[in-house]
C-alpha cells in the first residue's frame, strides 16, 4: 500500500508516512537498523548483522525507486535497500514490537544504539 503523503522530519528525526486518515512516524534510527538491505539482513537465513551505535543517524536524502519503494540514504554512509511500500506499511504497523525485539537483541548482544564516539567521550 503507497502512502499518501512522506514527509522527513529534520527536528523529530523520522519519516512522517500518511495513509489515509492515519500518520505514523518511523524514527530514523528505525529505519537504518531494519534497513531491508542484505548489508543488514544478511544474505540468507540468520545470516542478519546487529546495528549498533545509530541512535544519531541522519537521513540525507530520499530517492524513489520506480512506482513501488524509495531508497533512503543516511549520513553514515549506508544507502542500500529499498524500501518497499508493503515494508514500509509493515514497519508502520508493527514499529513497536519490532523495536523491543531490536533492543532486546542489543541488550542480548553487549551493544548500545550510542555510537562508540560518544561512548569514548563519556569515559
Amino acid at each position: 500500500m503507497k502512502p499518501d503523503g512522506i514527509k522527513v522530519r529534520k527536528n523529530s528525526r523520522c519519516l512522517e508516512l500518511r495513509y489515509g486518515d492515519e500518520t505514523h512516524e518511523l524514527s530514523f534510527e528505525l529505519l537504518r537498523v531494519l534497513s531491508p538491505s542484505a548489508e543488514v539482513r544478511g544474505h540468507g537465513t540468520g545470516n542478519g548483522v546487529l546495528q549498533s551505535g545509530k541512535k544519531d543517524v541522519g537521513l540525507l536524502r530520499i530517492e524513489p525507486a520506480g512506482n513501488y519503494a524509495l531508497k533512503l540514504v543516511f549520513d553514515d554512509g549506508h544507502d542500500s535497500g529499498l524500501y518497499d511500500w508493503h515494508y514500509l506499511r509493515h514497519l508502520c504497523l508493527n514499529k513497536d514490537s519490532l523495536w523491543q525485539d531490536y533492543l532486546d537483541q542489543l541488550t542480548a548482544a553487549g551493544a548500545h544504539r550510542e555510537s562508540l564516539l560518544i561512548n569514548i567521550r563519556g569515559l
